[in-house]
């Protein structure tokens, strides 16, 4: 059984942009796509997905709303298969257990809270930081473009990537490394680059004022990020554009510049299956709140 591509739907129009990508996604795989709205509120509190029904807010009922993103989906990938589900409960337990019998989960940065988009809604972090399976948060602009379509709106739809590149960052994990499977599949998919980044950065305390020995530190670490990058990559398939970058500098900075010409930033998320609390870790946390493309975090199991 095909393992579907779930996208969480709440009628914002993050939540839809977040069906367009989804759509593209389950095309490139020859997946099923599944359309799930969980709440404990039945009525839309919003006003775009309203206007765009041409009802008042308060008539638009979770059916309206995965009704919308099914027809959106449809028009855009007309031979995809769809489902869809309007859950009774907390968004984030329902997605996360969505997720696992799903090839990934994809969400929108922020949901129909009134905070700018700029900002990570908290049903994607949580989200991001339980699931079991990948999970694609859309960030950025999402390379928006108007639609006049009669039948849906299509404000602010994405658009497919337009870089030709999917970044991985490489931790120190350097072999079965679950992050770096996902993005050689997606770069795959996509027939596009693959950029694997490893950050690395020369403590203070090392740096000495000897002009001989002055870079000799930064020399040894970068070698050593040089030495992980190749380990990691020892088994990468020879059908893959690949491109190794070693860059000087925290990977929570170096991820989110590496994002700005990505259509996909890949980074993983180390799981202990023992701890019930949110496992995601700094770099996933800070690529999540900074990226200028969509991030794909992939659980690590340890």
């Amino acid at each position: 059984m095909d393992l579907p591509i779930v996208v969480g739907v709440d009628g914002s129009e993050p939540s839809l942009r977040a069906v367009d990508w989804a759509a593209d996604e389950a095309a490139l795989r020859g997946a099923p796509l599944r359309l799930v709205y969980a709440s404990l509120w039945e009525r839309y509190e919003g006003a775009a997905l309203a206007q765009g029904l041409g009802k008042p807010s308060e008539q638009v009922m979770a059916e309206d709303i995965v009704r919308t993103a099914a027809r959106r989906a449809h028009l855009r990938r007309t031979a995809l298969r769809i489902t869809t589900a309007v859950l009774p409960e907390e968004p984030e337990y329902a997605l996360v257990r969505e997720g696992h019998e799903a090839a990934a989960l994809v969400l929108g940065s922020r949901g129909r809270s009134g905070l700018a988009e700029t900002v990570l809604g908290s049903v994607s972090l949580a989200v991001a930081a339980r699931a079991s399976c990948p999970v694609i948060v859309l960030r950025g602009s999402h390379d928006s473009q108007v639609s006049h379509d009669s039948q849906v709106s299509h404000d602010n739809q994405v658009r497919a990537g337009k870089h030709g590149r999917v970044v991985v960052g490489i931790g120190e994990k350097a072999t079965d490394s679950a992050a770096l499977r996902f993005a050689v599949q997606e770069a795959k998919l996509r027939d596009a680059t693959l950029d694997a980044v490893r950050a690395w950065r020369c403590p203070a305390y090392e740096s000495t004022d000897h002009p001989l020995l002055a870079g000799e530190p930064a020399r040894l670490h970068e070698r050593h990020a040089a030495e992980i990058l190749e380990q990691a990559l020892k088994d990468a398939p020879d059908d893959v554009d690949l491109r190794r970058r070693t860059i000087e500098g925290p990977a929570r900075r170096v991820l989110p510049d590496a994002s700005r010409e990505a259509d996909l930033l890949v980074v993983g998320a180390r799981r202990n299956p023992g701890h019930l609390g949110l496992q995601l870790g700094r770099v996933a946390h800070a690529v999540l709140h900074h990226s200028t493309c969509p991030v794909a975090v992939v659980p690590e199991l340890v």
